[in-house]
């Protein structure tokens, strides 16, 4: 089912490693009849080569400004479902061009639900840079409190996507509706 009321602005989804953002992006943009857009498939397609690759070639200030020029062009065209990588919300400029022109929404998932999603994947390099589970509680602690900054969270429970993209759903719609009021529409 596509909602009746298309979206005004770009939805912004952001969360750690785990947390659903392009399994859930995908069927939230389904639903709402737009594009799903992975910022990190970009990233790369833009570069050239892999985040990994541009890592270790240019370190992560160059990644940033680029991942953050990314996000600018895909924010400035028509809306979309975007799903970011799980560092794009800690940077202060990135953070302020969601906050300008789209709609964030933050995956937020409990320990356990991250790590059992993230085992046994290898295409999580940091993941592989030590205890999953340690490095998971790491990330959660230095970047939860910034995420909490989000327009819309919600929480990414162990429970089928479905029922993650439709409390997404209810949140937007209920936010829409709210930012209408607030305008005096």
């Amino acid at each position: 089912m596509v909602e009746p009321a298309p979206l005004p602005r770009t939805v912004v989804l952001i969360g750690l490693m785990g947390a659903g953002k392009s399994c859930v992006g995908r069927r939230l943009a389904a639903r709402f009849g737009v594009p799903f857009v992975d910022a990190d498939a970009e990233i790369e397609a833009a570069a050239g080569c892999t985040i990994a690759e541009f890592f270790a070639r240019y370190g992560e200030p160059a990644f940033r400004e680029g991942e953050r020029r990314v996000v600018a062009r895909l924010l400035g065209g028509p809306p979309c479902v975007l799903a970011t990588g799980g560092g794009a919300f800690m940077d202060p400029d990135t953070r302020r061009l969601i906050a300008e022109n789209g709609i964030s929404v933050w995956l937020r998932a409990e320990l356990e639900v991250l790590v059992k999603r993230t085992a046994g994947r290898d295409h999580r390099p940091l993941l592989k840079t030590g205890d999953p589970r340690t490095i998971l509680k790491n990330l959660m602690e230095k970047r939860y409190p910034i995420y909490g900054g989000a327009d819309i969270i919600v929480d990414s429970l162990d429970q089928t996507p479905e029922m993650t993209v439709e409390a997404v759903r209810r949140a937007l719609v209920d936010y829409l509706s709210n930012a209408g009021r607030a305008a005096g529409c």
